[in-house]
């Protein structure tokens, strides 16, 4: 009789929210991930520019022991894809509601390429004070056309409330090219959500499928991450499965 016994390690997931939100909207799946056994960081990403927040989300990967899994939702998967290239400790990527970019392509190219990206009809720039002294445009949506437009699933008193404590974009990030795509080397997941009015789900679809990623289709707004935490849970737990390093493995004969 053959028994195998093995067992593997828990991956620390670091969760990565987009524009417009905040760590929060991740707060749907912080304790189902740990009661799995993972540790779990919501990284406050700073929307401050590509390069710039890839490097700060880099420093916090870099300051993790041991194996990873990073979901990031809209631009924070973006972010990730840039962060994770060249980091050994990262099993999975998983892009909820997300832009999985070429090298070249920016956020902007990538919302012109099929119909259905309303969102940006909404955004409202305003000048920030830049470290040189000058000024730069970010991004806000506007409050009235928050709902409808980024949660429209999403119970409407905490859509009020999201809409209030949203967290701008600069534009400069919004035009920045990408650079890297950890894609391509890192086995991936994707969740597309069918209602998404900031990245619609032609758009999701054509960038799965280029990317070989593991596509799971769900009928929410984009703001998924806030309204069906179960099933971004699920997803994430998923791919952590899938990539678990295997501590050990030991294999018995008796007869």
């Amino acid at each position: 009789m053959n028994a195998t016994t093995d067992s593997s390690v828990k991956q620390t997931i670091v969760l990565v929210h987009g524009a417009y939100a905040d760590s929060s909207s991740w707060n749907g799946s912080i304790n189902a991930l740990r009661e799995a056994g993972h540790p779990v960081i919501a990284v406050a990403n700073p929307l401050r520019g590509l390069e710039s927040d890839a490097e700060y989300l880099r420093s916090v990967l870099d300051s993790i022991d041991g194996p990873i899994v990073i979901a990031g939702h809209s631009y924070g998967g973006y972010i990730m894809s840039h962060a994770a290239e060249g980091n050994p400790n990262v099993t999975a990527l998983v892009f909820v509601a997300s832009f999985l970019a070429e090298p070249g392509e920016s956020l902007a190219d990538l919302v012109g390429k099929f119909p259905g990206a309303e969102l940006g009809s909404a955004a409202q720039p305003v000048p920030y004070p830049t470290p040189d002294g000058g000024t730069a445009p970010e991004l806000y949506i506007d409050q009235e056309r928050y709902n409808a437009l980024f949660a429209g699933d999403v119970d409407p008193a905490t859509a009020e409330r999201m809409a209030v404590t949203q967290r701008p974009l600069a534009l400069a990030a919004f035009e920045a090219p990408a650079t890297q795509a950890a894609w391509k080397s890192i086995e991936s997941w994707v969740l597309l959500a069918a209602q998404d009015l900031a990245i619609p789900a032609e758009l999701t679809r054509f960038m799965s499928e280029r990317a070989n990623a593991h596509l799971v289709e769900l009928d929410a707004s984009h703001a998924v991450t806030v309204s069906q935490p179960g099933a971004v849970t699920d997803l994430i737990l998923e791919a952590a499965r899938a990539t678990a390093p295997v501590l050990e493995a030991a294999q018995t004969t008796a007869g």
